[in-house]
């Protein structure tokens, strides 16, 4: 299934049980998050989603992607629509 959401974008694979991320707001990827990956990823956000300066991921060990507020309250939203997905 493909999901394009606001800040994420990518395919779960039901054989494997996780997803493939191929884009994170305009920055192109390609990783796979286990479900237990994204809860932690999803708690962490949750966590921190209102600090005024936001929170920055790093892709590749290299790659900085920064979310501001908005951004953050965006990928959690779209986050639980991969969670549905797990099974």
């Amino acid at each position: 299934m493909i999901l394009n959401g606001n800040i994420i974008s990518g395919e779960f694979d039901d054989l494997t049980n996780e997803f493939v991320l191929q884009k994170v707001k305009h920055f192109s990827t390609r990783s796979t998050i286990k479900e237990n990956q994204l809860n932690d990823l999803s708690e962490y956000l949750s966590k921190h989603k209102h600090e005024t300066n936001g929170q920055i991921l790093t892709m590749y060990d290299q790659m900085l992607v920064p979310l501001n507020r908005e951004e953050i309250i965006s990928f959690l939203e779209d986050l639980d629509e991969v969670r549905a997905l797990y099974h």
